[in-house]
């Protein structure tokens, strides 16, 4: 007899991914007889198989109709956001149960998905991790946002990684990227520190990155950026000292891995998606002020921090703990 399917549905990037995985695993503990399928971009699925909680990874583009093989599932969990349009996507493919949170038109009308019980109400300024525990808690299903650590990939990092400086300047919008001027003064720093310093990010970002490592007198060597595959990034990260970062996915897996960070926020607050509070080895900086995190150019806020600051957070980070690995 086959297993009864259950749909996560998350079709979003690298750091919605890893703050989702509480709310896996949780999933994983509630539904142990079923199959479990994570509607998310394909490049997703290296770390997936990390977290031990999901079956398989079904490649799906966001809010695109779902596959055929994710129809007529016994529960779909909607952990991409607060509807109608992620929901409409969800209910288009007939659950039997439908989780997700409270949106008028679903309750409203004919949903079409079995039953949803009391779904319960989104609300604005959540941490993300905490938002998705929540919304399986009140929907009956324990959930621990604390379950956030991953076991570093069997891939193998490149020897200069162990214990280096790792420097992430790139992000998906301009809001978030701090001056490459600003980076090339860190990396000088640390490496007047004594601390061995790397670059990375994708292949789009591998001119900055020249440029970067260029200005504070790295060889390209140096430049990790474009060279690696998201595998290859977390392996690089896992065997990092220390991280810096704008608020980007990486910022997630030095979280995920337990290795001390410093992350720059300009125009979301690290209260939403910073580094978990009760993880003393992760740095925040912010100015304070929200914008647009969509924008193309740095946010005002971001541009509040200096390379003095981002240069102290990193000098008295302390050492990584002890991983906290999900049974």
């Amino acid at each position: 007899m086959s297993r009864p399917l259950l749909v996560a549905y998350r079709a979003l990037g690298l750091g919605d991914f890893l703050t989702g995985v509480p709310a896996l695993r949780a999933l994983a503990g509630a539904f142990p007889g079923h199959r479990r399928a994570l509607a998310a971009p394909a490049a997703i699925a290296p770390l997936a198989a990390l977290v031990g909680a999901v079956d398989a990874v079904v490649d799906v583009a966001a809010l695109a109709p779902l596959p055929s093989e994710l129809r007529g599932a016994d529960v779909a969990v909607n952990l991409h956001g607060r509807g109608p349009e992620s929901h409409r996507v969800l209910i288009a493919a007939r659950p039997r149960r439908l989780i997700a949170f409270a949106a008028d038109e679903w309750l409203a009308g004919d949903h079409g998905a079995g039953d949803h019980g009391a779904a319960p109400e989104w609300r604005a300024g959540e941490h993300e991790v905490a938002r998705w525990c929540r919304l399986l808690t009140e929907s009956g299903i324990a959930a621990d946002p604390r379950a956030l650590d991953l076991s570093p990939p069997a891939a193998p990092a490149p020897p200069a990684a162990r214990g280096a400086t790792v420097l992430h300047p790139g992000a998906a919008s301009g809001a978030r990227r701090w001056p490459e001027d600003r980076w090339a003064a860190v990396a000088r720093a640390e490496w007047a520190a004594g601390r061995a310093v790397l670059l990375t990010g994708g292949l789009d970002e591998r001119p900055a990155a020249g440029r970067i490592a260029a200005a504070a007198g790295l060889g390209p060597e140096a430049v990790l950026a474009g060279r690696t595959d998201l595998i290859g990034l977390a392996a690089v990260v896992a065997a990092a000292g220390r991280v810096a970062c704008g608020d980007t996915g990486v910022a997630h897996l030095a979280t995920a891995f337990g290795i001390p960070s410093v992350v720059l926020f300009g125009p979301t607050a690290p209260a939403e998606w910073g580094p978990p509070p009760d993880r003393p080895h992760h740095r925040a900086l912010w100015a304070g002020r929200r914008g647009d995190p969509h924008a193309s150019e740095p946010d005002p806020g971001l541009l509040e921090i200096s390379a003095e600051q981002v240069v102290t957070a990193l000098g008295v980070l302390p050492g990584a703990p002890p991983r906290r690995l999900a049974a």
